[in-house]
């Protein structure tokens, strides 16, 4: 197992062309985007598309409904509210892209669309208990919607004074998560009344390495 990064060191690039100079001939790519899109895992095709050639290359285009995954970001939020209290509203906040992309043909917001309900399916919530939003966006253009910070503005204008969010896009927490969601959207909802609590995601729970595992296993 070798991990790379699209955007950073060790990189892609780099790594498959290590493993081609060891002689590996059959390679599967797991790229850490659960649910695909042309920004994400499609780019990591086009340079395993580039450095493979001749290989027996396998790559995991998606696995947004994957059931060892879905179990694991349910048990997360049902640990946590374990630990933290239940019976608040939980929001799926998933990273954005503009709108155009969805328009050109992106399936991205409806695999989002399918996380997010087969976890709160998972969890027995009725419709009412949760909701969905993008975060992240910038530029001018119009991106997903309802944005993340403008779903808190309308669960705080309906009364809604607990939130849980999780961001079951991110296999690991990083600054947007950390930064954005845990500290600055739960300043903001505050400012408007309410709490937000932030779930932590999946990082390197056993859970999480085990759905990885079948799911590499399984090609």
């Amino acid at each position: 197992v070798l991990s790379a990064m699209r955007y950073g060191a060790p990189a892609l690039r780099n790594a498959l062309r290590a493993l081609r100079a060891e002689g590996v001939r059959r390679l599967v790519v797991l790229p850490l985007y659960p649910q695909y899109s042309t920004t994400t895992t499609a780019s990591v095709a086009d340079v395993v598309a580039e450095e493979t050639q001749g290989m027996d290359v396998t790559l995991v285009e998606d696995y947004s409904t994957d059931p060892a995954w879905v179990a694991a970001v349910a048990n997360s939020v049902s640990r946590y509210r374990h630990q933290h209290g239940a019976g608040r509203h939980l929001l799926f906040s998933f990273h954005g892209i503009p709108q155009r992309l969805a328009d050109a043909g992106d399936p991205y917001p409806q695999r989002c669309t399918d996380s997010a309900n087969a976890v709160a399916a998972s969890l027995g919530l009725e419709p009412s208990q949760w909701s969905m939003s993008f975060q992240s966006r910038f530029g001018r253009e119009r991106w997903l919607e309802p944005s993340t910070l403008a779903e808190l503005d309308r669960l705080a204008e309906a009364g809604v004074r607990e939130v849980d969010v999780v961001c079951p896009g991110f296999a690991v927490d990083c600054i947007e998560t950390l930064e954005e969601v845990a500290l600055g959207l739960a300043e903001h909802f505050q400012s408007k009344g309410g709490r937000l609590s932030y779930i932590p995601c999946l990082n390197d729970h056993p859970s999480h390495a085990d759905a990885l595992a079948q799911l590499a296993r399984r090609v």
